[in-house]
C-alpha cells in the first residue's frame, strides 16, 4: 500500500493536517499515540522501562510518569539512546500492525505522522514523505503560547529536533502551514487528489 510519511516540527500544524486527511478519509497512524501505547500500565515497554531505571519513573497509579522520564532523558543522552533502544522496535511493531490493517481495508493509500521521522532514520519506510513547514520564529511563538513557557525554553526544545532545512531536504511534498486554516485544508485536498493519482499509476 502507497505510505505517506507526515512530519514536521514541534508546533507546525501537524495535527491539524493529519485531521484533514482523516476528514477525507485517509487512515492516519499516529507515532506519539502509538509511542503512549506500548507504554500504557500493564505493556512490555512499561515494564522494560522500569527494569531499567526503577520504580521512580511510576506515578501513584503505577502508570508511566512522563515528566520524570523527559527529565532522566534530558540529563544523559545515554538514556535516550536507552529508552529510544527498548521503545523504538515496539513502536514499530505496532505500526506495522495498523500499516497492514489500513491495507486489508483496501485503503489507496495511508498517512504515517512521525514528528520525529528525520531523527529516527525512517526515510526508507515510506514511498513520499510530506513536511509541514512554518518558519522558526513562528514554531517559537506557537510552542511560548501553547505551554507558556520563555523564549529559550522554546528554542531549546527546537534545537534537539532536526532543522527546518534538514526536513525540507528531504520533502516530496510540502504544506505551507503559515496561512489560515483553509488555506491548508485545500492544499491537503489538493495533495489527496494528487496521492490518488499517483496510487493509480
Amino acid at each position: 500500500m502507497f505510505l505517506i510519511g507526515l512530519t514536521g516540527g514541534i508546533a507546525s500544524g501537524k495535527t491539524l493536517v493529519s485531521d484533514a486527511f482523516k476528514e477525507l478519509g485517509v487512515p492516519v497512524i499516529d507515532a506519539d499515540i502509538i509511542a503512549r501505547e506500548v507504554v500504557a500500565k500493564g505493556s512490555t515497554g512499561l515494564t522494560q522501562l522500569v527494569e531499567h531505571f526503577g520504580d521512580g519513573i511510576l506515578n501513584d497509579k503505577q502508570e508511566l510518569d512522563r515528566a520524570q522520564l523527559r527529565q532522566i532523558i534530558f540529563s544523559d543522552p545515554e538514556h535516550r539512546k536507552t529508552v529510544d533502544g527498548l521503545l523504538h522496535p515496539l513502536i514499530r511493531k505496532r505500526s506495522d500492525e495498523k500499516i497492514k490493517q489500513a491495507a486489508q481495508q483496501e485503503h489507496p493509500y495511508a498517512i504515517y505522522a512521525v514528528p520525529l521521522l528525520i531523527e529516527t532514520n525512517q526515510q526508507d519506510r515510506f514511498d513520499r514523505i510530506l513536511v509541514v513547514d512554518v518558519p522558526t520564529e513562528t514554531q517559537v511563538t506557537r510552542l511560548m503560547k501553547r505551554d507558556g513557557g520563555s523564549k529559550e525554553k522554546a528554542e531549546s526544545i527546537l534545537n534537539a529536533q532536526a532543522t527546518r532545512e534538514e526536513r525540507l531536504s528531504v520533502a516530496d511534498d510540502v504544506i505551507d502551514n503559515n496561512g489560515s486554516i483553509d488555506d491548508t485544508v485545500k492544499r491537503v485536498k489538493e495533495l489527496h487528489e494528487q496521492y490518488l493519482n499517483l496510487v493509480k499509476l
